[in-house]
């Protein structure tokens, strides 16, 4: 069986509808044999992150950049999985009230320098989330659950 980890710091109403969105993508009934985990960013451990096919990260823009809880989480995995996740694909959810910009390049940045390979463009949500907003993080949850199946065949194949 797959794995999706979804790591998310999830504060707000606006950050939860978009978890949940993402929730839904990845455990869509269109898509079997993949075992989606949601850990809170602060709680989130290496372990979680081996065991992982691929990873869907989300997290509100706090002054600029990513929460303080989903840089925690980075900073508690960053050795310990370094080279045992290499390639690991990953996707990217982002909020905030009108800039998202530095938390999508400061993510971006710690996930290159892991040598993790991001799946697709990141879901950046200024303002309420409305519909849109919400279906982009129903696929991004769906496609990167595809990315932990098509992951796991291989590994298992190889």
């Amino acid at each position: 069986m797959a794995r999706l980890l979804i790591v998310h710091h999830t504060v707000s109403p606006a950050t939860q509808e978009l978890l949940e969105a993402v929730l839904d993508g990845a455990r869509t009934d269109d898509i079997e044999g993949v075992r989606v985990r949601a850990r809170a960013a602060l709680v989130a451990t290496a372990a979680d992150l081996l065991e992982a096919d691929a990873v869907v990260l989300g997290t509100p823009v706090n002054i600029g950049y990513m929460s303080g809880a989903l840089k925690h989480f980075f900073d508690t995995v960053y050795y310990p999985v370094q080279t045992d996740t290499r390639g690991l694909p990953y996707s990217l959810y982002v909020h905030g009230d009108n800039d998202t910009s530095g938390a999508v390049r400061a993510v971006e940045s710690i996930a290159k320098g892991m040598g993790w390979s991001r799946h697709r463009p990141p879901v950046a949500v200024t303002g309420r989330p409305g519909t849109d907003a919400r279906q982009d993080c129903w696929e991004l949850g769906a496609v990167t659950a595809l990315a932990a199946l098509e992951r796991s065949e291989h590994t298992e194949q190889g």
